[in-house]
C-alpha cells in the first residue's frame, strides 16, 4: 500500500514537497515513481527511481525544478518540488513497479491514491 502526502496550495515559484510511505516487505525490490493528472488532461510521467536509487529519470517539465529520493530503509519516497508553476497543478501519484524504472503508468502494480497540488497566485 502506498499513501501520498504533502500536498497543498502553493503560489508560483514555490516549494513544495511530497511524500509517499509504503507498507508491506521487500520496499527496496521495487522501483517507484511519481505521475501526476491534471484536470481534463491524461495522467502524466514525473520521476522515476530504481531500487538503488543509482538511476533516476525526469519528465522535460519538471526536469531542474523536481528531484526524487527514496529511504529503503524507512520505506519513503520524495518528490522535492521547487519553482513551481501553475502548470504543475494536479493530482499526484506514486506507484511502485517490479519492472526496471519506467515512465509509462501501466507497468506500476501498486499506485496511491494521490495527494493534490495546486499553484496559484
Amino acid at each position: 500500500q502506498l499513501v501520498e502526502s504533502g500536498g497543498g496550495w502553493v503560489q508560483p515559484g514555490g516549494s513544495l514537497r511530497l511524500s509517499c510511505a509504503a507498507s508491506g516487505n521487500f520496499f527496496e525490490n521495487y522501483a517507484m515513481g511519481w505521475f501526476r493528472q491534471a484536470p481534463g488532461k491524461e495522467r502524466e510521467f514525473v520521476a522515476t527511481i530504481s531500487r538503488n536509487s543509482i538511476n533516476v529519470k525526469y519528465a522535460d517539465s519538471v526536469k531542474g525544478r523536481f528531484t526524487i529520493s527514496r529511504d529503503n530503509a524507512e520505506k519513503m519516497v520524495w518528490l522535492q518540488m521547487s519553482s513551481l508553476k501553475p502548470e504543475d497543478t494536479a493530482v499526484y501519484y506514486c506507484a511502485a513497479t517490479i519492472t526496471p524504472p519506467s515512465t509509462n503508468w501501466e507497468t506500476y502494480d501498486d499506485r496511491g491514491q494521490g495527494t493534490q497540488v495546486t499553484v496559484s497566485s
